[in-house]
């Protein structure tokens, strides 16, 4: 007899089967209930350690003895008369088969119930570490700089008293040995507010630095003091009247003597930086602090970066213009391109050309700037999506400015796009320390947890952003929306929209959402006339996928049957979509795919959508990929290709993508109707979120 039917006679390929799958279940079981009952570190691993001893001498005692009416015996003592192992074998085989099952049942368990709580308990636990990092690890070395009083008679001055305020606060963000909050969590703060130690305690700093401005006839005067806020004592003060020119020594001086104050370590490079004078013309570094005012307010509100950042832009060439050599205002230049570029939707060669110029002029000024070493990680990380480059610029810029949230808050963006979530989430959670009454951190953070369908914990952080900003109406619009695609609801988003004017700064910025409102309560006409009144000619949702209001109108034409009107916008689409889809542009190789779908020439739609699936693949950007897909299966839909459809709508439940696909949203979109009967979709229909409603803090 071989040795493997002799394997197979005595049981022992069957025991070897039984074993493993019992040990597994044993492991599985004791790593989840042991925990809950405290038990030492050491007893999971002994039993891991217990049972891969064990499996070879079980083994061996199944070869050697076998089972027999007058009790366990030696095999080579049993005649083959008194041999029950035919039957032992078919007990052993129901035996692993309901083992089998146990384990199957288990596995599902554990992924579907148990594996959710644990990453979201994970996911808390990480962020109460971090924001107890900031709320109870105040050091004396800590400081926040409220935003200074303009005092000037012209109230047009008040873009100075801000610029004062900003450039202070850079020289002493950076210093390695403070920790500064910047400026975007201390600007909704009065210059003078009434209870210092309340504004610290939300700030997370000891002391806060407070000053008013005055400017007038080429002199200004500024009046500072440090206050610690805990016992609301001076630790120092100063009032400097100065001409303008003299405004560098000013700041200099400030950061000097507040780190003198502070006690703060100053490295012989920070001493240095701290006493540069960026520019050596005072008309120059008026027109950049003049484009400060604008480029902030782009910053703090994506909704304005199309408006502001123009303006900024003609302002910071005009302070090139006048001094080549200010590399301040290069840098700053180079980012301000890189905001029209991703966050205006103007995908221009221009924008990305200048954008490089502009950073590598910087640079080659001043090779060590923080601020250039930033702006080009944008251009890298936003022109090219070349993550590599980006965040080796990053580790550059962070050497200068170690204090700087936006640093964080970049990188936790690029390993979001990298499917790196828990990086992602901790670099939020470290730019939230260092920007605690920012928006913007939490606002993403929010985001991120919608990928990973943890919409419980994304509706408690979109909640806090909102309360974070003097202006919350894009963020009460992210909270709203996370309401449809977690449970399909529309009366937060219908109600949040509602409290918008044509008049404020976020009106058209919101264009995309008014459209999706009336789209999800398939009031097309209502969708329509979002699209035929909207100002942006250029629509780009949350996950920065950029298409042509015109494709939206078409779209509300076609559901309205107003096939005429969208066959004429078809039509003019593809004629500018085929001359300017050359370039490796997603967005308009899509834009090109539905106009080529909406004339019915499918082939040519099929040839642009595999375009778009090359250009953007979920593995090159885990944030926009599936958003592409989504489009794609859009796309399939209006071809008629409901098995592509469904194949596509079933990998995107599979991988983080909550923020594009949910039950909610495939329930509520009227895009998926000609999917409703099919039962893959129903399928789809009946799988539960994860919404595990953990809190967050």
């Amino acid at each position: 007899m071989s040795f493997f039917a002799e394997l197979k006679r005595r049981n022992v390929i069957r025991m070897a089967g039984l074993y493993l799958v019992g040990a597994w279940l044993v492991v599985q079981v004791s790593s989840t209930v042991l925990p809950m009952f405290n038990a030492p570190a050491w007893l999971p691993r002994s039993i891991v350690i217990v049972l891969a001893v064990g499996f070879v001498p079980t083994l061996i005692l199944c070869w050697v003895f076998k089972l027999t009416p007058d009790g366990i015996k030696r095999d080579q003592d049993i005649s083959p008369e008194q041999s029950i192992a035919p039957q032992t074998a078919r007990r052993m085989d129901r035996a692993i088969i309901v083992a089998l099952a146990l384990a199957f049942a288990y596995f599902g368990f554990d992924k579907f119930v148990l594996a959710p709580r644990r990453e979201a308990e994970q996911i808390t636990q990480a962020t109460k570490f971090a924001l107890q990092q900031a709320t109870h690890a105040i050091n004396d070395k800590s400081i926040a700089v409220l935003p200074f009083e303009n005092l000037s008679e012209d109230k047009a001055n008040a873009y100075f008293a801000t610029g004062m305020q900003d450039e202070i606060l850079t020289r002493l963000a950076g210093i390695h040995d403070l920790k500064v909050i910047s400026r975007t969590s201390t600007e909704q703060y009065a210059s003078h507010p009434p209870n210092l130690k309340i504004v610290a305690e939300q700030l997370g700093v000891a002391t806060v630095l407070e000053g008013s401005v005055q400017k007038a006839d080429g002199k200004v005067r500024i009046n500072l003091q440090l206050i610690d806020a805990r016992s609301d004592s001076h630790l120092w003060a100063q009032n400097y009247d100065r001409d303008l020119k003299d405004v560098f020594a000013v700041q200099s001086d400030v950061a000097e003597k507040v780190a003198d104050a502070l006690k703060a370590q100053l490295l012989p490079a920070e001493s240095a930086r701290i006493a540069s004078v960026p520019t050596q013309d005072p008309e120059a570094y008026d027109l950049y602090l003049r484009a400060g005012n604008h480029a902030n307010r782009a910053f703090d509100q994506d909704a304005l970066v199309l408006t502001e950042m123009p303006q900024a832009i003609v302002l910071y060439q005009q302070a090139l213009e006048r001094d080549p050599n200010f590399a301040l205002a290069a840098s700053a230049l180079a980012t301000a391109h890189m905001y029209m570029y991703w966050y205006a939707s103007d995908h221009a060669a221009a924008h990305l050309a200048a954008g490089k110029a502009a950073a590598d002029h910087a640079l080659a000024l001043k090779p060590n700037l923080g601020e250039g070493h930033l702006s080009l990680a944008l251009y890298y990380y936003w022109g090219h999506r070349d993550y590599a480059q980006a965040l080796q610029q990053l580790d550059l810029a962070r050497r200068t400015l170690p204090n700087n949230a936006d640093i964080q808050f970049i990188s936790g963006s690029i390993a979001r796009r990298q499917g790196h979530w828990d990086d992602a989430i901790a670099s939020y959670q470290r730019a939230m320390v260092l920007g605690p009454r920012s928006s913007q951190y939490p606002g993403q953070l929010g985001q991120t947890y919608q990928v990973l369908r943890r919409y419980a914990l994304a509706e408690q952080v979109y909640a806090k952003a909102a309360t974070l900003t003097e202006d919350a109406a894009d963020e009460r619009v992210r909270y709203a929306l996370n309401d449809v695609i977690w449970k399909g609801e529309l009366a937060a988003l219908r109600s949040a929209l509602g409290a918008l004017r044509p008049a404020d700064d976020g009106y058209a910025g919101n264009a995309i959402n008014f459209y999706h409102l009336g789209w999800w309560s398939r009031d097309y006409r209502a969708a329509a006339g979002t699209a035929q009144t909207s100002t942006t000619a250029e629509w780009i949702d949350r996950s920065n996928v950029t298409l042509p209001a015109r494709l939206y109108l078409a779209w509300a034409y076609e559901a309205l049957g107003e096939r005429a009107q969208a066959t004429a916008l078809y039509t003019s689409l593809k004629a500018e979509m085929t001359l300017a889809a050359q370039s490796d542009d997603p967005n308009l190789h899509l834009a090109l795919a539905f106009a080529d779908a909406g004339l019915g020439l499918k082939p040519d739609a099929v040839r642009e959508g595999q375009k778009v699936a090359a250009l953007m693949p979920v593995s090159i950007d885990a944030l926009s990929g599936p958003d592409y897909l989504v489009f794609l299966a859009q796309l399939q839909v209006r071809l008629g290709d409901n098995d592509s459809a469904l194949d596509l709508l079933r990998q995107l439940s599979a991988i983080p993508a909550g923020h594009v696909v949910s039950p909610a949203l495939l329930k509520l979109d009227p895009i998926w109707d000609p999917l409703r009967k099919d039962p893959r979709f129903q399928a789809l229909l009946d799988a539960h979120p994860n919404d595990n409603t953990a809190a967050h803090p």
